[in-house]
Order: structure tokens, then sequence, then C-alpha cells
């Protein structure tokens, strides 16, 4: 992660813009300040993706969060390449100023160049390759798929910059570290799954009780083992099975469009 820092801050120079991928289920515990601190004095574009797994009343108001913090801000639907056209168009818009001093240095056909940012497994690469419309840049479900930046062309006019996913060090906030485990972008076997169900089956029995009941016909592990199959020798559960089926279930939107993070502004 820090040779990975310092690549950022070397290469920023290089480009006109920064379009930061968030989490659309944890707009801000995936939100890396690293990322916030490099790219300071940069035109800035946030993309809320995988909001197709984000329950749409939270979408919008985090959304016009980071509107009224002054950024541009796009829910998109990676696979469904339903905001293309809005982004580029963001990415001129953005770069507006930019482009216009150049004209009047003289300096035409200039591509934008704008840097993909954002944790690991936030989606940059799916985005990546939707946006050019091929497969451009790997993409994978697990974290760190990227391991070196690489260069997209668009077309003619605009240039993108694949980074790396990078996490901070430390989280001083415990729920930021559950949230990002929670979304996989984390490998599960650096944290302990028991606690993160626990967690996760208490947190949607407040929040989404009926998005269980639909899924399992029940709110407990147990309905989700019995749901699922998950039953050891004897007819006994298997509750880790169970518990890796419950996060497959929420991380692939089999449990309903949900948000970790509720959004007070």
């Amino acid at each position: 992660m820090t040779k990975a820092l310092r690549q950022m801050k070397d290469d920023i120079r290089l480009v006109d813009l920064v379009i930061e991928l968030v989490d659309a289920r944890i707009p801000f515990s995936s939100r890396n300040p690293d990322i916030g601190t490099l790219t300071q004095g940069k035109s800035r574009i946030i993309i809320l993706g995988k909001s197709d797994l984000a329950d749409s009343r939270e979408l919008k108001k985090w959304t016009g969060f980071f509107e009224r913090d002054g950024l541009i801000a796009i829910p998109m639907d990676a696979r469904k390449n339903t905001a293309r056209a809005v982004i580029r168009d963001k990415c001129f818009e953005a770069c507006a100023e930019k482009i216009e001093r150049d004209r009047r240095r003289g300096i035409k056909n200039r591509p934008v160049r704008a840097m993909i940012a954002g944790i690991p497994n936030v989606g940059k690469s799916t985005f990546i390759n939707s946006f050019a419309g091929r497969a451009g840049a790997r993409t994978g479900d697990k974290p760190g798929v990227t391991k070196g930046n690489q260069w997209i062309r668009i077309d003619k006019q605009l240039e993108l910059l694949d980074t790396p996913g990078i996490l901070w060090p430390k989280f001083e906030d415990q729920a930021v570290g559950r949230n990002l485990a929670l979304v996989g972008s984390i490998n599960d076997d650096v944290v302990s799954r028991e606690e993160l169900c626990d967690y996760l089956v208490g947190y949607l029995n407040e929040y989404y009780p009926d998005n269980m009941n639909e899924r399992y016909g029940g709110n407990t592990l147990d309905a989700v083992c019995e749901r699922l199959g998950c039953l050891a020798k004897g007819g006994e559960y298997d509750y880790e099975r169970g518990r890796i089926g419950l996060l497959d279930d929420f991380r692939s939107g089999r449990l309903g469009k949900i948000n970790l993070e509720v959004c007070h502004e």
C-alpha cells in the first residue's frame, strides 16, 4: 500500500482529473482519506459504484451529500453501462477551465487524462471495462486484482489511468473496518467471519427485517442454514457454511438492496 501511495503521488501530476470510486453501500467507509489528501487541487468526480446493490433511498441522500460538498457525484451500475455518457460529459465539465486554458495557449486535441482511484474491490476495473466498452482492465472478486498502473485510451479526447486499490494502514473507527470486511474489500481470511455475521444478522433485523424473511423464511442464522441446506452430519446446522452463504448473499445482492451506512445530512 505504501508503494502504491508513492506511485499515486508521482502520477497525480500527469492527470487533470481524479475519478474516485466508492461503494454505494458504504460511501463513507469506502473513501480512503489518503486519496483525498494526495489529490487536492485536482478536479474530482465521485462514482457511487455497485449502486444496483444499494438502498435507493440512501443512494439518493448520499449523492446529495457529496454534491453539497462541491463534488460531482454519479451513481453507477457498471454492469449495465447506463451512466457512460453522463460520466464522459462530466469529465469535460470538471476540466472546463483547463480545456479553455489549453485553447488560449493554442494547445489543441490534447486528451483529458483522468486517474481512477479507490479502495480494493470497489469496482474500478469493472467500471473501466464498462466505460471503455472492452476488457481494458482485469476484473475479479478478490481485493487487489489490479497490481500496477495502466493507461486506457477511451477515445481521442479522454484517457484513463487505472491504479491499484489502496487501503490505509490503520482504521481509527472499528466500524469502518467491519463495513469494508462485509463488502469484501478486506480478505475474509484476516477477519472473524463469526463476528461479521453476528453483526450483519443484527443489523438486518433492525433495518431490513423483510429482506431476511423473504430470502430465508426467518431472521436467524439457523434460518439461513436451513434454507441454504448448510447441514453437518447428524442433521445439525453447519454454521460456518451458513455464514459463508449469508455473506455471499449480501455481497451479491441476493438479500436485496441494502446500505450499511445511513446518510444523516
